[in-house]
C-alpha cells in the first residue's frame, strides 16, 4: 500500500480534515456557514468537501458514501435538492442520521462526513 497523506491537519481538535490511503480518501466533518439556514449549512458543507477534495486532485463526483447527520431528520428533502445541483447525477450511497451535536450555541443543523474514491 502506499504512504497514507493527512491534509487540513487541525492540531486543536487532533484530527486530518481529509486522509488519502491508496485510491481512497476519508473525509470527516464537513461543516460550514453555522450561522445559516439548513440550505445555507448544506451548501457550505459541500463547500468544504469540495475543497478539500481539490488537495488530493478530486471533485464532489469522486464521493461514493457519506454520512449525512442532522439536527433535525425531516430537512433530508433540502439536502437531497443540494445534492441533486452539486453532484452532477453521479450520487454517492450515503446515510442520514438525526443527532444532537455538541455545539454549545445549539446552531449546527447539517455536517457530513465521507469516502471518495480515486481510481477510474
Amino acid at each position: 500500500m502506499k504512504e497514507i497523506e493527512r491534509y487540513d491537519i487541525n492540531e486543536a481538535w487532533a484530527h486530518s480534515g481529509i486522509i488519502k490511503a491508496g485510491d481512497f480518501c476519508f473525509l470527516n466533518y464537513c461543516v460550514r456557514n453555522v450561522d445559516g439556514a439548513i440550505e445555507q449549512q448544506i451548501n457550505g458543507a459541500f463547500d468544504e468537501m469540495e475543497e478539500r477534495l481539490a488537495l488530493v486532485g478530486m471533485t464532489l463526483e469522486n464521493v461514493v458514501q457519506m454520512n449525512c447527520l442532522f439536527k433535525n431528520i425531516y430537512d433530508i428533502p433540502i439536502m437531497e435538492k443540494v445534492i441533486k445541483e452539486r453532484f452532477n447525477g453521479k450520487y454517492p450511497v450515503r446515510k442520514s442520521i438525526q443527532t444532537e451535536f455538541a455545539d454549545q450555541n445549539n446552531r449546527l443543523l447539517f455536517q457530513v462526513d465521507a469516502i471518495a474514491y480515486l481510481g477510474k
